[in-house]
């Protein structure tokens, strides 16, 4: 239960109300809004971004960036709670009578040797917890925009308390490219501890988007993910007497071909799944044939039941490839399903239309991106969204100036995409529509106190 009494519920008929009543709208009040965000980015929140973007920190290890989100959020008046799930960051600002309304923002980097060319190119190094190794880190990803524009919302949010009602909870999530970081927020008592929120918001900027639009869907932004292993046991031999061992290599080849048929032969053609192998690793000699192979994969999908059909069908086509093979049934192929899965995030349909028009009409028709997403990419932001069911909008914000885009299509250099060491985003654009869009909806959905009297 929230630990405050708010004016709105999930009731049918409150969320109804919620969604098609004209009570949280806010038409023109807000026109100055653009202008004091482009005097705080000037002055606050441009050199905010560099900061961050020149000291990335691995998942699980953002201790010092943690500690500067704290340091920013408790400066624009929130009380802040550090160590939730980790490094994880909330803070929270009561703001009389409402709804609770959370807005999350991610902030681990990746083990990626920045090649940008950038002025202010990360050349940042730490070890690697997996790995125990020293690495370069990157922002490679767009998290250093994402947590700019959270300080940027919540100092804006701070700035404008007389024009809304209700409790603002910001989340700065550790570990998001491990998929780990929502989770552990989750076990730690997110909810129990802070209240469980009636709407969440989140962003990620994207460069294959252009810098300043915004991108919704009513329906499925992200993937769903599983990370699966396949390992294969085989009998060693001389690679001169194949015919004396059983090859793993050849066993896991015919694997891999099997593996392409779940997806165009056994889901229906208009529901997407996505079967990678990402590595095959086996052997060690030439004339050596190896007694183990192991595959990595990557499997996506955008509901539970095409889940299914592609784990099952994983484990079906791996331990029967292994009796095609000759294996005994102590030796078939094993398939671990790792703890590192995420559901997909799915917005609440009738949210993200509330939204939408919102942006169009306070921020221009333009604003919106007719882009169609065609990726599979997952996020962990769905354990916030799905136990409990939380009505949320996960939006895209973009990143690469128009110019970028039609000099790519010119046969210039091509947009570099995420995660690689040539990732870029150009931040001003990219943080400011973060935070004019971020404050239009928060104000949409913590109405007035002038609003809530006369309603």
């Amino acid at each position: 239960m929230n630990k405050k009494c708010r004016l709105v519920t999930l009731s049918s008929v409150g969320f109804s109300l919620m969604l098609s009543g004209s009570i949280f709208a806010h038409g023109g009040e807000h026109a100055g809004l653009t202008e004091q965000i482009n005097t705080d980015y000037k002055v606050h929140l441009a050199p905010l971004f560099k900061h961050f973007h020149q000291n990335p920190e691995l998942s699980t290890v953002e201790n010092k960036t943690a500690d500067r989100m704290a340091k920013e959020l408790r400066d624009a008046g929130f009380d802040v709670t550090e160590n939730v799930g980790g490094t994880g960051v909330v803070a929270i600002l009561e703001n009389g009578d409402g709804p609770l309304v959370s807005m999350r923002a991610d902030m681990d980097g990746l083990p990626v040797e920045e090649k940008s060319g950038l002025p202010y190119a990360s050349t940042a190094k730490q070890v690697d917890p997996i790995t125990g190794n020293d690495v370069f880190v990157m922002h490679a990803c767009g998290h250093d925009v994402h947590i700019t524009s959270l300080v940027g919302t919540a100092r804006r949010m701070q700035a404008m308390k007389d024009e809304w009602s209700g409790t603002l909870m910001l989340i700065v999530q550790p570990a998001e490219e491990r998929v780990l970081g929502a989770k552990a927020m989750m076990d730690d008592g997110l909810y129990e501890r802070f209240g469980t929120p009636d709407f969440g918001l989140a962003f990620h900027v994207s460069s294959g988007l252009e810098a300043g639009k915004i991108a919704v869907t009513d329906g499925s932004p992200y993937a769903g993910a599983d990370t699966v292993d396949i390992i294969i046991h085989g009998v060693g031999a001389h690679g001169a007497s194949p015919h004396a061992g059983k090859d793993p290599i050849v066993l896991g080849s015919q694997i891999v071909l099997a593996l392409q048929t779940l997806v165009s032969r056994e889901l229906p053609p208009r529901d997407p799944g996505v079967v990678t192998v990402g590595s095959f690793h086996s052997g060690t000699k030439h004339n050596i044939i190896s007694d183990r192979a192991v595959l990595q994969l990557t499997v996506r999908n955008t509901s539970k039941a095409t889940r299914k059909v592609l784990l099952d069908g994983i484990k079906r086509i791996a331990e029967n490839m292994g009796r095609v093979a000759g294996l005994p049934d102590d030796k078939l192929p094993e398939v671990i399903v790792s703890n590192e899965s995420v559901p997909p995030t799915n917005n609440n349909p009738e949210l993200a239309q509330r939204l939408r028009a919102l942006w169009i009409k306070e921020m221009g028709e333009e604003i919106i991106s007719k882009k169609p997403n065609k990726g599979m990419g997952a996020e962990d932001y769905p354990f916030f969204t799905t136990e409990p069911y939380i009505p949320s909008v996960y939006f895209g914000v973009g990143g690469t100036p128009e110019a970028d885009f039609k000099s790519a299509k010119a046969g210039g250099a091509p947009i570099p995409s995420h995660h690689s060491p040539l990732f870029k985003i150009t931040p001003e654009p990219a943080v400011k529509t973060g935070v004019e869009a971020t404050v239009h909806a928060l104000l949409e959905l913590l109405p007035s106190s002038k609003i809530t009297k006369n309603n």
